[in-house]
């Protein structure tokens, strides 16, 4: 049984995921926020699993805040808006693991157990497709503004609508 922190903002998910992890045999504590989840943390969890978008807010700007709180704690970036570029900074501020929505708790749970790294996982057959590399661009550009929609799409030379338009679908997968 582990204990687990999840800090997630949609309560539908957050509900549907806990209860999957409960009927695992986990303990499961939600936050809904920034201040929620600093406050939850101080009971040291041995696993969190953290949504890269608190509505609104970076959760890697949480990421640091909670591993300081709970350095013990393996910490997992769930998202519906994954990139590369929101990947490399998860595991550089100290992630073990990065999982895009919809993940099962099985999913989930072997994340959090796999090892930090694999240098045994096969490399991929086909490159990304070009609707691919356009979203990891985007998601690298909008993280370099520091998520700012206004300035990425000053430094992409389009309109900030059509990059907002952009952001709000599904990433593309390969």
């Amino acid at each position: 049984m582990m204990d687990i922190l999840l800090v997630e903002d949609d309560a539908v998910f957050a509900a549907m995921l806990a209860r999957s992890l409960q009927r695992r045999g986990h303990a499961v504590r939600h936050a809904a926020n920034v201040a929620e989840a600093l406050q939850a943390v101080s009971s040291a969890p041995q696993a969190i699993i953290l949504d890269l978008n608190l509505d609104g807010d970076s959760g890697l700007r949480l990421l640091p805040q909670l591993l300081a709180a709970a350095p013990q704690a393996r910490l997992l970036v769930l998202t519906g808006y994954a990139s590369i570029a929101t990947a490399v900074e998860a595991v550089k501020l100290g992630a073990v693991n990065y999982l895009a929505k919809p993940a099962s708790a099985d999913e989930i749970l072997a994340a959090l157990g796999a090892p930090a790294a694999d240098p045994e996982r096969a490399l991929p057959v086909a490159p990304m497709s070009l609707k691919r590399v356009s979203w990891e661009h985007l998601q690298r550009v909008l993280a370099e503004h520091d998520g700012n929609v206004s300035a990425t799409a000053r430094a992409l030379n389009m309109h900030r609508r059509s990059v907002q338009r952009m952001l709000a679908k599904r990433p593309v997968r390969d």
